[in-house]
Parts: C-alpha cells; structure tokens; sequence
C-alpha cells in the first residue's frame, strides 16, 4: 500500500471533523474567560485583582484582550481552513447522495432496515408498480423505478434538502469567523509587531502624541472611546492596546452641546444622552444628533454608542485646614478644576493637591441593618425568604450629595487618596461630614467622621481640636479640669497630682491618640486595674475637650456652652474624630464648599467591517440548523418480485417517535393497494 504524502495528510487533519470541533472547544474555552475577566481594563487594575505573580502569566496568555489577541485570531483562522476544507471534502459525496436514489439496493440489504415489513403481492406486478408510483407521488416522494429480472425497485426519497443545512451551517461558521478576524486588530498587531506602530503611556496632551501612536483613516477597524465636554469638539479616538494607547483619527469632528442627565428620586441615573453636531469637514456640513443608550447612531461608516459620562473639568471651590498643632483654625481658599494640580506650599506644607474626579450625585445605602426592621412578625420573617422574595438585606438608598477624591502628594512622591463629601451626612442619628482615604487604589476607604455642631456646621470640631492638640495649652487645660473636677477645699497636693495626671494624658492622646493611652495603661497599670483606669482617662479627656471649648468660644466672643445631651454627644464623637485625625494621614483637610460642574459624554466609536459578514453568517446559522433539525430525510423502497411478496423498507437520516408513524402509515397504505379485497 502506497504512503500517504504529508500534505494529504494535513488535508486530512484539517478537514477532520474532530479537529474543527477541538477548535471550537477552545474557542468556547477563551470566550468564557473573556466573559469572566473584564477586558481591556487598565493594566493597574488587573494588577490589583491578580497579584504581582499572576498579572505578568495572564499578560502573556493575552487573558486581558482575550478577543483580540494573537492565539485567539490564530484559532479563528484555523478554523476557518478546517471547515472550509470539511465542506470541500464532504460536498462531493453530499451532493451525490442528494441526487441519488440508491435504486440498485438488493433485498438482503432492506431487509435489515429498522422499519420493513413483507406484504403479500395480489396484483400483477406492472398494475401494482404503476398504482405504487401515483401513490408515492401524492406523498410527496421523488421516485426512481429499477426494472430487474424477476422483480422491481421503487426507491423513493423526500428531504434531501436537510443536506444543505449542513452547507448553510459550515459556510456560517466560516463568515462569521472571517468577521472576527476582520475585526479582531489583526493588521494592527501585524504593523505594530513589524515597529510601524507604538503604543504611548503617561498622562499626555493629544497634540503631543506623535504619528508613532496614530491610526489614519485608512485603519478598517477599530473600537475606542471619545471623550467630549460641553462645549468641546474632538475628532480622535482612544483605543486602549495593552497597557498603553493609541489614537484614532476619525473621518469627523463631533461637538456636544448638551449633556442630559435625568435621575429617579433616589438619585440613581435614569437617562442619559448627548446633544451632538456631526461635521464632515471635507465638505463642511453638519448635522445634529442626540444619541442615547441603546440608541446608536452610524456616520462615515462609524457607528457611535452613548457609553457612560464623566466629569468634564468642574470648578471646585474648597477651604483647606490646616491639621498641624499650633497651626488654629484658619482656612485657605483654593479654586481649581478637575485634573487640575495644586502646591501647597505655605506655611511650612510641601505637598500637591491632584483633582481626579466629581461626583454630584452618591447613593448609598443608609439603612441601619442592626436595626430591628419595623412591621412586625411579617417584615422579620421576610429578612429569612428565598431570592425569589424581597432582598433580606435592607436598603434605603439615597443621594448623600456631591463629593471629590483627589490625591495628597508629599515631598517624596508619596500620594494617598481622598474622598470628602460637601454635605453633611445623618448616620446613628447624627450628623456628619465623611472624609475617607486610603493608602492605594485596590483598598476601600476608610472614613473619619467630623460631628456637626449645633449650628450645622464642623468649625467646633475644628476648634477643640486644635486646642486639645496644641503642647502649649495642655497646662492652661490641666488647670482649668482640675478647679472644675475638684472643690475647693481640696488638698494642694492632690490638686497637683491630678493636674498632672490631666497635663500626662493630654500629652499621650496628642501623641497617639487612644492607642497612646491604651499603650500607657499596659504598661503601667495592673491588668485587674486597666479598665477602672481608663474610664477615669476618658473622662479626664471629656473634661479636658469640654474646657478647649469654653476656650475656642470665649476667644471667639461666644457664650459659654451648657451641659446637654447634645453638647455631651459632640464631645465624644469630637475626641473620636480627633483620634481618627492623628491616623488620617495628611496635613490638610480639604473640604468642598461649591462647584460649577461641567459634564462630559464617553462616546464608544466603531468601525467594523465583519459586522455585516457575522451578521449574514448567524442569519445562515440559523437556516441551516433549521433545515438540519426540521427537514426530515426519508427514504422508502418497495420491492415487488414475482413471486406475490412485496417488501417495504422506509429509512431515516434521524431517529424519531414520528418514524414509526409513518412507517405504520405507508405500510398500511401500501398493504391496502396491494392486496385488494376480492371481487365478487
């Protein structure tokens, strides 16, 4: 036997069913993970989610772009050489056993069909062909007669058509595979492979990016991002390529006059939409669009989706207090925009404000979960229902307000990051401003909360703070505890212990706050005498912000303030707030009093020349699996011999609980043609 040659060999490998089918498992493999991991993030926040070992072995597989990466489009043309060359292998047979009627079947063969039956043959042989041949007929059967010597074949078939779902199927899979590749970068990653084209990093101004990093209008396929705010025109789009970018000219300049923006009552976003002008300036016309989501629209063979919205440069109007000890109360105003950059440099500051974002709206959840649900044994019992009832988690969403985060940047280059929100915030029956900060992008924020006095505002926090935190007070504080904690009568001696006690703890909280203190009692108290110890430094610390107070107001020409719940409340959650102070890891508190908020619209920008061709192949798709599962293929045979038996065999390209059906129905049929009942 003659060797196969290598080539016919790879014809056969990839035009083997099996491996169009391992193909497809991949493929379906890659598409589940491009569907778990989000793609085309920035490179940090995978970074963050992976870990500094996983992040460089799932950069390497291409597992962030899994869609447009190099194996992936490898795949997809593999693919389509494998099913091309299984519809080049398989059309020749299909078509043969479509135009064949197999009419030279021999009886030992039909008889071991599934379905035959032998019926007694009562009729001369030439009068029951011809009555076989019309009933077939008005069945719907396309029939071949094969004369032989002492017998005759009718074969009989219906539905060859079913084969050419298998042609639509294939042909499908091969268009909407040639799609992908058309739409999957691969001349760009072919350019870029070869250095014809370079990815740019770092914050960059457009018009300094150089042609290195720019796509023509001849790229014939791309998707990026246009950010646009009001009152602003772009005509280049940003396409995200690994861990960089490149810019894409666009055939157009798109101007946004108006951004809307629509809320339900909560304050959750319900629509939004941008007001745009198209102008092509070849010709210098213009036209006027609103896109929305869901709404795409498509100009110059580039369709345009509304994507999401961000700020566009908000004016922020903040005061910045200074945290230092000795430093007082007073405040700073600053004015700056979104993006912006500002030094703080006066009085001894050496750190940089980075503006990164705005938000006018923040709903959060403001319910009290460690509250008893009101409603009685009903509403308990519904925190215990299956997800097919309500939620056992509470919620009462609502809008706290706008709010800014930005970065505080020291001398060395070390930045954390802030939220402050503008309005005061009701939590436990309080009010209070929320600042967070945390240390780097992956962890949450952390919120100190300053207390609102009674006139709705934090100056009294500011204030006893500042007076509790200041070394050259803490005598003048002792003092004044002490003449109030103690009657007069009382011992100098015992004063002067307990005005020291007083001056001791001031110093260790203005050091460390209660983790100072907690350290000094480990230290030096018994372990049976720790909390009688503490309650007393607590209330020493009580008395000692109620005299910082009297202080702050008497300097200020205020009365005095009184005993009351209220005022007693804000002293504790003023120490508390103090405490936080000594671990929130800047100098400067910046807090939001007004903004002018300019908003921008994120438009997704497409060209995509395979959509047409996927589009075509998934209508294929369809029409070929329907006429694979729909379009029965039968095939009947009735051999009639000489010697008065006719046997009929009836197969079926699929087996199915209609089969027998018909095969009962023909046979029957069949059967009353030919065996008439007798004359008379």
């Amino acid at each position: 036997m003659r060797p196969r040659s290598t080539s016919r060999a790879l014809y056969e490998l990839l035009s083997s069913m099996r491996f169009a089918i391992s193909l497809l498992t991949v493929l379906g493999i890659a598409s589940i993970i491009g569907t778990v991991v989000k793609q085309n993030e920035p490179y940090n926040n995978y970074l963050s989610q992976f870990g500094p070992f996983w992040f460089p072995v799932f950069e390497k597989l291409g597992l962030y772009s899994v869609y447009n990466s190099f194996w992936f489009l490898t795949i997809l043309g593999f693919l389509v050489l494998s099913t091309s060359a299984c519809i080049v292998r398989q059309t020749r047979p299909m078509l043969k056993d479509m135009r064949g009627f197999r009419e030279h079947a021999q009886e030992t063969s039909l008889a071991s069909f599934a379905h035959h039956a032998r019926i007694p043959l009562l009729l001369p042989r030439a009068e029951a062909r011809d009555a076989l041949l019309a009933y077939l007929q008005r069945a719907g059967f396309a029939v071949r007669c094969n004369e032989r010597d002492k017998s005759v074949l009718l074969a009989a078939k219906q539905g060859s058509l079913t084969r050419v779902g298998y042609f639509l199927a294939h042909g499908a899979i091969v268009l909407i595979c040639i799609g992908g590749l058309l739409d999957g970068n691969l001349p760009l990653k072919l350019r870029m492979a070869l250095g014809g084209k370079q990815v740019t990093t770092g914050n960059q101004l457009i018009s300094d990016i150089g042609p290195e990093s720019r796509l023509g209008l001849d790229n014939w396929s791309f998707r990026g991002n246009v950010f646009i705010p009001e009152g602003k025109s772009a005509n280049t789009a940003v396409v995200n390529v690994q861990d960089g970018i490149l810019l894409q000219d666009l055939p157009f300049t798109v101007s946004l006059r108006k951004f809307h923006l629509e809320h339900y009552e909560s304050g959750m976003p319900k629509r939004f939409a941008s007001d745009i002008v198209l102008t092509d300036p070849a010709t210098g016309q213009s036209i006027e669009k609103t896109i929305e989501v869901n709404k795409p629209f498509e100009f110059a063979g580039v369709m345009m989706y509304q994507a999401s919205f961000e700020d566009g440069g908000s004016r922020m109007r903040m005061l910045a207090h200074d945290l230092r000890p000795g430093r007082g109360t007073s405040a700073k105003p600053l004015e700056a925009a979104v993006g912006d950059s500002l030094k703080l440099n006066s009085q001894g500051l050496d750190h940089s404000l980075e503006l990164g974002s705005f938000r006018a709206f923040n709903i959060e959840n403001m319910a009290n979960d460690a509250a008893e649900p009101e409603g009685g044994t009903l509403t308990r019992l519904e925190k215990h229902l299956g997800s097919g009832a309500r939620s056992p988690t509470r919620k009462d969403m609502q809008n706290v307000g706008p709010s800014i985060q930005f970065k505080l940047r020291d001398s060395a280059g070390q930045a954390r990051e802030y939220q402050n929100f503008m309005q005061p915030i009701l939590q436990d029956g309080a009010w209070y401003m929320l600042t967070g900060m945390r240390d780097s992008p992956s962890a949450p924020f952390r919120f100190m909360r300053i207390p609102m006095d009674g006139d709705g505002r934090p100056d009294s926090w500011f204030e006893i703070r500042s007076v509790l935190l200041d070394t050259s007070r803490h005598a003048e504080l002792a003092r004044r505890f002490t003449a109030t904690a103690l009657p007069a009568s009382a011992a100098s001696d015992v004063r002067g212990r307990l005005e020291e006690t007083t001056r001791r703890t001031l110093e260790l909280f203005a050091l460390g706050g209660f983790d100072g203190l907690g350290k000094f009692i480990e230290s030096t108290i018994p372990a049976g005498e720790r909390d009688k110890a503490a309650d007393v430094f607590i209330k020493i610390l009580e008395g000692c912000a109620w005299e910082a107070w009297s202080l702050a107001r008497s300097a200020a020409g205020a009365p005095a303030p009184t005993p009351s719940p209220a005022h007693a409340r804000l002293l504790r959650d003023t120490l508390n707030a103090t405490n936080d102070s000594l671990h929130y890891g800047a100098p400067v508190y910046i807090q939001l009093t007004g903004f002018d908020e300019v908003r921008a619209t994120v438009l997704q920008v497409t060209r995509s020349p395979g959509k047409p061709i996927v589009y075509l192949g998934s209508l294929l798709l369809v029409l070929g699996v329907f006429a694979m599962l729909y379009i029965r293929e039968r095939r009947l045979f009735i051999l009639l011999k000489d010697s008065g038996e006719a046997l009929v065999a009836l197969g079926s390209n699929r087996k199915s609980m209609d089969v027998d059906e018909r095969f009962e129905q023909h046979r029957d049929a069949i059967a009353a043609l030919l065996t008439p009942p007798s004359r008379p």
